[in-house]
């Protein structure tokens, strides 16, 4: 299988960890595995990379990376040409304009031809039965389609968040008459399947393109069984509680000072609170603005109510993250077509969860039934006060088996169990479809 993902470990992307199960899976099944993506540099200058990733990527999955990267997150001014120089507004709308006259994505469109030479190239090398294209980019799936057409390889997609779908307003991303929609239509016509990471874009997706129903499934992200503390909590909260956020801070500065207004109000009515903490780790944005914005910015002026900004936490790290966190903060964008991969890590932590995003979230679906979420109170800065006080009650009178069952609760989101489910499926499609009686293809 040629395995198109850009995001593959390691770079410090929330898909990378998706990427690096379907892999191993597909490997685990027994099929030969050669992903394509792009260098560990281009990574540096974008989101950062995150060399543990690696550790858990199974060694016979091969690798080959491109020498691609976005021309625009590039932040050695030297190298920038007078007209950047003089104008980097004018050279982006101008680098926008030529990467989309290939192939209709900003950013990544002018990797086309790279990306189409890549897989004719693999599959040159060592003749591949199936392709499968992880979005985004999106231009994955002109490479997708290179090899279809030179070479009938079929392939499947993995959209995850979906194209044609605007995930955070809940609105279609580009008419019907629209270049993306002559690609995605034609496209998905012709693979084997599709996968999305929850019930409403997959929702979306059938009544979209209702012939295809059948071949849309979800697969959703799910956690990493070494992500769990794995243990009971003893809180202290004469030492200060820690409240704790791990993710990509992806949402608006205006979404981020209303739960630092909220944890500070919280602060000042639960003597709980009184001494408590609120660690903030992640990555925040890109290229020259990473750690260097506005939400940076916010956090810094919130350490006097015990806000920290720790920076990004590598693979690793993450258990024992949250083995010294006494409750969970979930802030997320988007709404009832948004999960968030960080949920189901969440969950599995048995600890207290703040939900800060809208009330219909696809999150709030999945965190139904978990015994320590203080519920979806929405982004009312009154609410949140209620729920980072509850949060805080629900860590120190929380015993063993209530913390055992809140863990329990995350049991059926392992991204192993889910993933392995996935790929058996997709084989299963692909050896009905294609395989003979030999075990060849046609």
């Amino acid at each position: 299988m040629i395995y198109l993902a850009i995001g593959f470990p390691p770079a410090a992307k929330s898909c990378a960890y998706r990427m690096r199960e379907t892999a191993n899976q597909f490997i685990n099944t027994g099929w030969d595995v050669t992903v394509v993506t792009i260098a560990q540099e281009s990574w540096e200058r974008d989101s950062g990379i995150d060399l543990t990733l690696l550790d858990q990527v199974d060694p016979r999955v091969k690798i080959v990376e491109l020498p691609l990267a976005r021309e625009d997150l590039e932040t050695n001014i030297r190298l920038y040409s007078e007209e950047r120089a003089i104008s980097p507004t004018g050279w982006v709308a101008k680098l926008r304009e030529r990467q989309t006259e290939s192939f209709p994505e900003a950013n990544f469109g002018a990797w086309r031809g790279d990306l189409e030479q890549a897989v004719l190239g693999v599959h040159a090398a060592h003749p591949a039965d199936l392709l499968l294209a992880s979005c985004v980019p999106y231009v994955n799936l002109a490479a997708a389609w290179k090899l279809w057409e030179e070479a009938r390889v079929p392939y499947s997609v993995d959209f995850r968040d979906g194209w044609s779908i605007d995930v955070i307003d809940g609105v279609e991303a580009f008419s019907r008459d629209s270049e993306e929609a002559r690609w995605e239509k034609k496209i998905l016509e012709n693979a084997l399947s599709l996968w999305v990471v929850n019930d409403p874009i997959a929702g979306h997706y059938r009544t979209r393109y209702p012939d295809l129903a059948d071949r849309v499934h979800v697969v959703r992200n799910g956690y990493d069984a070494d992500s769990s503390p794995g243990r009971s909590h003893t809180p202290d909260p004469e030492a200060g509680l820690v409240f704790g956020y791990l993710g990509t801070v992806n949402f608006t500065t205006q979404h981020l000072t209303t739960v630092l207004n909220a944890w500070k109000a919280a602060r000042e009515r639960e003597p709980l609170l009184a001494n408590a903490r609120f660690e903030v780790r992640g990555h925040i944005g890109n290229g020259a603005g990473r750690e260097a914005n506005r939400h940076t910015e916010i956090l810094k002026q919130a350490e006097a109510d015990g806000v920290s900004f720790g920076g990004p936490a590598a693979k690793a790290e993450v258990a024992s993250l949250y083995a010294g966190w006494d409750a969970m903060v979930l802030i997320l964008i988007g709404g009832r077509y948004v999960t968030s991969g960080k949920v189901y890590e969440y969950m599995a932590t048995g600890l207290p969860i703040v939900s800060a995003h809208l009330v219909e979230h696809d999150a709030s679906n999945v965190l139904a039934g978990h015994p320590l979420w203080t519920g979806a109170v929405g982004l009312d800065e009154e609410r949140l006060t209620g729920a980072f006080v509850e949060a805080a009650r629900l860590a120190v009178e929380t015993d063993d088996a209530m913390h055992a069952e809140a863990m329990s609760h995350a049991d059926q989101f392992t991204r192993e169990a889910l993933m392995t489910v996935a790929v058996r499926d997709l084989v299963a499609t692909f050896t009905t479809r294609y395989a003979t009686a030999e075990g060849t293809t046609p």
